[in-house]
């Protein structure tokens, strides 16, 4: 007998319980489980960002992928991500390259080639369009490594507990600053950079360990409480726009169905433009509730000191692209686009 020809109590019965027994049935599991690792604490909104981009993988996969973020050290150190993703301890992660720079180079003129960007949309440009992207594959493939896609956080912020009107004013201050190119730059421009991961800036400003930072965007500075301790910071920024390299394991990648590369990518590439604009907003309400303080003063660095400490920079990449070949490609791609865009 069929459910069409039962009464409707009974139909109702048993329609009753195919739903229950739906509901008790398991999901199905994904095809893909993966961790990838961040560079920030749970609490910051890029990791709930990054967050938001596994969930979108999931859904545009129909479940086939679920990636776990973890926080940044959970699993490893941030400076031994790459090696972990290559070894497939991790399966991929979103960081700066630039904590890589001991490994090579190049992934300090890649990663954050201080100086050099006015925007992000600049360097999304020149890493979607120009070339970039193929040049960190280059980097990275040797590692068992695959970048999907290029992302950037936005023009960072500068916080300090001396007033940085110019150049001159970096003389002998102890900031915090990542290894690697943005480490030389600031030594360059005379101050005395202290190499201490982002999870330690805030006890740092607070104990006297370092009296400024480069530690990134605005609204993250302010909501983790850095003014109260650097009441000077500078906005808009001057110096670092560090890409968010979104890589994994390259084996994982290459035995991939294209499809879901293709969602890989695609959800990647919505990231950059999410992590730009939506940090850009929190900024700006940041910015406004600083000004609002009267113990908080935001210091605009004016256009000819930003362009002093570019020439700094500018001298600094020129150095850094004799190191290596990759180095030397790195250099000659960025200042070609560049120029073509008549940003140089």
């Amino acid at each position: 007998m069929t459910l069409r020809s039962v009464p409707p109590l009974l139909k109702g019965a048993a329609g009753a319980f195919v739903g229950v027994a739906m509901m008790a049935a398991p999901a199905l599991a994904a095809d893909y489980e993966w961790t990838f690792q961040t560079s920030e604490t749970a609490g910051e909104p890029q990791f709930k960002i990054k967050q938001q981009w596994a969930e979108t993988i999931n859904t545009m996969s129909d479940g086939r992928i679920k990636i776990e973020i973890l926080p940044t050290g959970a699993v490893v150190p941030h400076n031994q991500t790459l090696d972990a993703v290559g070894s497939g301890i991790l399966q991929g992660h979103l960081t700066d390259p630039s904590y890589f720079s001991g490994l090579n180079p190049a992934f300090s003129m890649l990663g954050n080639l201080v100086g050099a960007w006015g925007d992000p949309l600049e360097f999304l440009e020149y890493m979607q369009y120009g070339g970039g992207e193929e040049l960190y594959n280059e980097l990275v493939n040797p590692y068992n490594v695959h970048l999907i896609g290029a992302a950037a956080t936005g023009l960072e912020a500068f916080v300090s507990k001396k007033p940085i009107r110019s150049v001159e004013d970096l003389q002998g201050l102890k900031l915090r600053a990542p290894e690697g190119m943005v480490y030389d730059i600031f030594s360059k421009a005379g101050a005395t950079p202290v190499n201490l991961p982002g999870s330690e800036v805030y006890t740092g400003l607070e104990k006297g360990v370092i009296d400024a930072a480069d530690y990134t965007v605005f609204s993250t500075n302010h909501s983790q409480g850095l003014h109260s301790f650097a009441q000077y910071p500078s906005y808009p920024g001057f110096h670092s726009l560090p890409m968010v390299a979104v890589s994994m394991n390259k084996e994982i990648w290459d035995e991939l169905p294209d499809d879901l590369k293709q969602i890989m990518a695609t959800a990647t590439d919505a990231l950059a433009y999410d992590l730009v604009f939506k940090l850009k907003a929190r900024d700006l309400e940041a910015v406004a509730e600083a000004r609002a303080d009267p113990e908080i003063e935001i210091i605009d660095l004016p256009a000819e000191e930003r362009k002093k400490f570019r020439a700094i920079a500018q001298q600094e990449w020129a150095n850094w692209a004799e190191r290596n070949e990759l180095t030397q490609k790195v250099y000659d791609s960025v200042v070609d686009f560049l120029k073509t865009r008549n940003l140089l």
